[in-house]
């Protein structure tokens, strides 16, 4: 005997919140925050703008979200590899370089800081969200892992929030760079490359060696 399946119907209010936040994070993605229309992305989303509004209170809300749920999926393995590391920076900075390079590939959430940059004169709200929801977390996540590797003698003595900005900020540039001239210009570097390269530059100098 067959077992009863979850209606169809179910399975798709279910969907929804993941459904809409996909869709916004095109839509702001695409237009920015001034231009994106809830309307819009209600129709991405497959639902009517009143459903909308059954999950989020204003345009704000919505945005807060989908930066939360981006770094979501983007942030989730290197927290869960700060979790059980254990190394010091010979082995943090080319983690943390390598997981950059690779979750920077999805050009919607590069989208979302150039937005940020742009909008946030007219809307600070979204810089105020920005930072609670991914600079704060971000720091927090790869501060945390210098500290315990200070702790242990595994890492130089220094703010470790200093620390991730000398070591992610390169990272960020280069994001914004394929933002401004295109992912695929001859301008835009490639990332993991620059990781590489940036990761042997941290650990080891930009100074030539003296021959042995």
């Amino acid at each position: 005997m067959t077992q009863p399946t979850t209606p169809k119907w179910k399975r798709r209010k279910d969907d929804r919140p993941a459904e809409i936040l996909s869709a916004a994070l095109d839509a702001f993605a695409e237009n920015g925050f001034a231009e994106t229309k809830l309307a819009d992305v209600a129709k991405r989303a497959g639902v009517a703008k009143g459903t909308l509004y059954l999950y989020f209170d204003t345009k704000q809300d919505l945005f807060a979200a989908v930066v939360r749920h981006a770094l979501l999926t983007n942030l989730a393995p290197i927290e869960e590899a700060a979790a059980t590391f254990n190394g010091g920076l010979a082995e943090l900075v080319p983690l943390l370089l390598t997981r950059a390079a690779e979750r920077m590939g999805d050009q919607r959430l590069p989208a979302i800081l150039r937005m940020v940059i742009g909008e946030s004169r007219a809307f600070p709200e979204l810089a105020r969200i920005w930072h609670a929801e991914a600079i704060d977390r971000v720091m927090a996540t790869v501060a945390g892992l210098i500290e315990k590797a200070q702790a242990r003698g595994a890492a130089p003595a220094g703010d470790p929030k200093l620390y991730v900005l000398s070591i992610m900020g390169p990272m960020l540039m280069a994001m914004l760079f394929q933002q401004v001239f295109g992912s695929d210009s001859a301008h835009a570097p490639d990332l993991q490359a620059l990781a590489e390269q940036h990761g042997r530059l941290l650990l080891h100098g930009i100074a030539p060696r003296a021959a042995a």
